[in-house]
């Protein structure tokens, strides 16, 4: 393991295009994706507590109001679940030593991106062109 001290942002972005996911660039986005991953966790357990706490309520109009915020509070964990799959993808891919190479192009993802966006998978080419294809089978489905 590094002894080194972790990378700051402004000390990741200096670094030589040569030098693009190294191994202390690679150490400062696996200590980033895991912090964000347990982060995550905490959040998703404690929406869990939330929602097995929640008494229903006799009241009709409380209990449409309290099925309204468990079907968001649901929602929400929906969401985060996928995050936190993305995140274990973007873990696996750094263990593979594939991490910050777009998995379309092989291309570098670039730091600046991947620091926005930690689980990026794609550069931001191919991401345009997933969009694009997105949007027309959507207007295709439309028709």
């Amino acid at each position: 393991m590094m002894t080194e001290t972790p990378l700051t942002h402004a000390e990741l972005l200096a670094q030589p295009a040569d030098d693009y996911m190294n191994a202390a660039q690679q150490q400062f986005f696996r200590t980033l994706l895991l912090s964000q991953r347990d982060e995550l966790q905490n959040r998703i357990a404690e929406e869990f507590e939330t929602l097995r706490e929640r008494e229903t309520s006799s009241d009709p109009a409380d209990i449409g109001s309290a099925e309204e915020q468990r079907q968001w509070q649901l929602r929400l964990l929906e969401r985060e679940k996928r995050l936190l799959d993305k995140i274990d993808e973007a873990l696996d891919r750094l263990a593979r030593g594939e991490y910050g190479w777009c998995v379309e192009t092989g291309e570098p993802i670039g730091l600046k991106r991947l620091l926005l966006r930690p689980t990026a998978s794609l550069c931001i080419e191919a991401k345009e062109r997933q969009e694009q294809r997105e949007k027309h089978l959507r207007h295709a489905d439309g028709d």
